[in-house]
């Protein structure tokens, strides 16, 4: 341990891993964001705090697993000439979980649902959980394997997911309460939400997206997004 905490080299691991790490958890505060958007405004900020935590728990189990996490990426069995492995199977139905979240979403945005579904305080509580817990396991595995090929440390891999789950439970209100307070923010994280979708749905298909591609995209969208909010607010103060 104190080798370790004497190494440059170990340290430069650490900071590029928690960037990454928090850079990968983006998706997973969004999705908290929009998920629990449905619960009563006074359970919203408890339920982002035990999802990040689950997240955070289920990451440094899957860590101290990694036999088991590594036998996950052992082709089961193959379809049309592609090999199929349970971390394959797990990426491509959380996708498309993914996918019917957003839509969903979308859908309740634009067309309104019946009376009692799809509004604020709707969603119980535990089932609001139960969504969360499953994604994070979906997030948590493209995570962790990521870690297990960025580090050798296992005090370094944990160290690192422990850093960016710290950041995102300080960034989930402000950025939770940003989405809520304008719905074409929300509109466009829950596209950034099927964009992710897809990305995982072709991980699954062995077809692998370059990250960079879609954080380029994330960017840019947001980029465009940051400008047209302060166009409106400029516009907005004229009159008065």
């Amino acid at each position: 341990m104190l080798e370790l905490m004497t190494d440059p080299a170990a340290w430069a691991s650490l900071v590029t891993l928690s960037l990454l790490e928090i850079v990968l958890g983006v998706d997973n505060v969004i999705f908290l964001s929009i998920v629990t958007s449905r619960l009563p405004p006074e359970q919203q900020p408890r339920a982002r705090r035990i999802g990040l935590l689950l997240a955070l728990a289920g990451r440094i189990v899957l860590l101290f697993a990694l036999g088991w996490l590594i036998g996950l990426t052992a082709p089961i069995f193959a379809l049309l000439g592609i090999e199929f492995s349970w971390r394959d199977i797990i990426l491509a139905v959380g996708g498309l979980f993914l996918l019917y979240k957003a839509t969903t979403e979308i859908h309740m945005m634009l067309e309104g649902t019946a009376e009692g579904h799809g509004k604020p305080g709707s969603a119980a509580f535990a089932a609001v959980l139960v969504q969360i817990f499953l994604l994070d396991l979906v997030f948590s595995l493209d995570s962790v394997l990521t870690a297990i090929g960025m580090a050798d440390e296992i005090v370094i891999m944990v160290a690192a997911v422990c850093i960016a789950i710290g950041v995102m439970l300080v960034a989930a209100e402000p950025l939770s309460a940003f989405v809520h307070k304008h719905p074409t923010v929300k509109m466009l994280a829950l596209s950034f939400l099927i964009l992710i979708g897809v990305a995982l749905i072709a991980d699954g298909l062995e077809f692998h997206i370059p990250r960079g591609y879609l954080y380029f995209g994330v960017a840019f969208a947001t980029l465009i997004e940051v400008l047209n909010l302060l166009a409106r607010k400029r516009r907005n103060e004229k009159p008065a």
